[in-house]
């Protein structure tokens, strides 16, 4: 991608955190922005290199606090896109793994809005990456699957089949999965897994605040508990979890 084309709406996946994950590609288009509609989980250090004269929207959604509907989201989208403006919608991650960027890309092709997107770094990857885990590994794990788990397994609204998951023999990981981890665990122990698997949660990942805690998956969530476990925080089971095959980078204070 070159030039932002006047009155397009770019997607752009910021990555997980630190400023240096966003893409070539995801970059260049925030610099070209008039307006970049952001929330609280993009890189917002990124902002810094947007035109000094860009119009800056904060769409933060705030567990329990002030949120954004996707509704308004979109529209302001549109709207602004309309105004023969090009816009950006800068998010954490990638739009497309639970970053509702599908509705966006729809909502705006319903009003006649070009879209386009830019892949970012998804932190269901990067995150195990930067604790040293890999999600797959020869001999461990031939496969990973990826999960929210922002709702208990018990719960109407679930659509998962946590049974199923327990049974994949896949490396899993369970973005959004803080609030309901004992339940989760309780739900994957019951349906057969070992509690003795190896698990572990990535907090903060590609930040100063990183944090990474192991444990086997019966003590898991009770760990989490005592050790102030908060989003954003990214929970890894399976044999892969045990591996530490590289060190988190230390903020350069930290370094001396």
């Amino acid at each position: 991608m070159n030039q932002l084309t006047p009155g397009t709406v770019v997607l752009v996946g910021g990555g997980p955190g630190d400023p240096d994950l966003i893409t070539v590609g995801g970059l260049r288009a925030v610099q070209q922005a008039d307006v970049i509609v952001y929330d609280r989980l993009a890189p917002l250090a990124v902002l810094d290199q947007a035109r000094p004269d860009a119009e800056k929207i904060d769409v933060g959604k705030i567990p329990r606090g002030p949120q954004t509907s996707q509704e308004d989201i979109n529209a302001i989208l549109i709207e602004q896109a309309r105004q023969g403006r090009r816009v950006v919608r800068l998010k954490g991650g990638d739009n497309f793994l639970f970053g509702r960027g599908g509705e966006e890309v729809i909502e705006c092709a319903l009003a006649g809005v070009p879209v386009q997107v830019i892949p970012g770094v998804s932190s269901a990857i990067a995150a195990p990456a930067l604790a040293g885990i890999p999600v797959t590994h020869r001999g461990l794990s031939q496969g990973v699957t990826i999960v929210s788990g922002h709702v208990r397994p018990q719960d109407s609204r679930s659509e998962l089949n946590w049974v199923a998951l327990a049974q994949t023999n896949t490396t899993l990981v369970i973005l959004m999965g803080v609030k309901y981890l004992p339940d989760i665990v309780a739900e994957l122990v019951g349906a057969g897994l070992d509690a003795g698997t190896p698990a572990a949660i990535v907090m903060n990942a590609a930040s100063d605040q990183m944090r990474v805690l192991r444990a086997p998956l019966g003590e898991i969530a009770e760990i989490a508990g005592r050790e102030g476990v908060t989003p954003p925080a990214i929970t890894i089971i399976g044999a892969v979890a045990a591996l530490e095959l590289a060190q988190p980078a230390q903020p350069e204070a930290d370094r001396n």
